[in-house]
């Protein structure tokens, strides 16, 4: 059927673009902001249902301006960077109610967005994810040791002189148009759970930064195809169920859990000079402060 293969290819690409950001975030303690996202998201959608726009153009747009005030308030609040996400995200949910309590038509469906509907995809949202895919991993193939190297300590590669700020707000561009362009798939309240369960699920038994993200794809793909196989036939929820499918995932992960993977910075002492340039070696090691990765 059209609608299972227009299905089928859009979460595919999701499973893949979706652990390949959220890895970042999750290691920079950032696991909610998908989640908040997914609030300021659903004020553009409900936007979008009140003036009669199309909700999906109307959440990418939300949510990019949400996700860049995000990046640049948290620039100047550090310290209180959980307060002005939670501030943001409920900002963003009271919005929505207000905008939903407006429209009186009746004319659109909230629960397809907010739960996820495999009948809602089309030919445009699998061109656009497509879109999204190939420049969210153009950008971490082509960024991937700058990126790694703010993940773990984003003073010392602003020191090192690397555009800390501009791939931050890159970062958080990419973050917010996955969640815009997931909801078809697992609806707005449950995207940011694709960005972190496979995640966490393969830093149970990683070794390594780029094993973790290889590992967390392939999670993710797996959650994806059980759970819309089981959604088909079972008549269920497609976003609930794969959520579920990842959950388990993970729990069967803790099984296999080697020791945790500690991951803390040493200065290494014959490498002085690089160690004030930031430089990374051909081990993955980032010379400012040593990353080490112990089973």
């Amino acid at each position: 059927m059209a609608f299972m293969q227009r299905a089928w290819l859009a979460a595919l690409m999701m499973a893949v673009v979706c652990p390949l950001i959220g890895a970042f975030l999750v290691l920079r303690r950032q696991s909610l902001i998908g989640d908040g996202l997914g609030h300021i998201a659903f004020a553009g959608v409900a936007a979008g249902a009140l003036w009669d726009f199309s909700p999906v153009l109307s959440a990418m747009a939300t949510c990019v301006l949400g996700a860049l005030a995000i990046e640049k308030v948290r620039g100047f609040l550090k310290e209180t960077a959980d307060m002005v996400l939670a501030i943001f995200f409920y900002a963003g949910m009271g919005i929505a109610v207000v905008l939903a309590s407006m429209n009186h038509s009746g004319n659109f469906n909230f629960s397809s967005i907010l739960f996820g509907s495999l009948v809602t995809v089309s030919t445009m949202d699998l061109w656009i994810v497509g879109c999204l895919g190939l420049a969210a991993c153009a950008f971490v193939v082509i960024y991937y040791r700058p990126l790694q190297f703010i993940t773990y300590d984003e003073a010392g590669a602003a020191v090192a002189g690397l555009p800390v700020t501009t791939l931050n707000f890159l970062l958080a561009f990419l973050t917010a148009l996955t969640v815009a362009l997931s909801m078809r798939i697992v609806g707005l309240l449950l995207v940011s759970a694709m960005m972190v369960i496979p995640v966490a699920a393969a830093l149970q038994t990683a070794k390594s930064f780029s094993q973790t993200i290889i590992l967390a794809i392939g999670y993710s793909i797996l959650s994806v195809a059980i759970g819309l196989i089981i959604s088909f036939y079972g008549n269920l929820a497609p976003g609930g169920t794969i959520v579920l499918v990842a959950t388990l995932v993970f729990i069967i992960s803790l099984f296999f859990k080697t020791q945790p993977m500690h991951i803390h910075n040493e200065q290494h002492e014959d490498c002085d000079e690089c160690a004030h340039q930031g430089q990374v070696d051909e081990c993955g090691h980032i010379h400012h402060e040593h990353e080490t990765y112990q089973r």
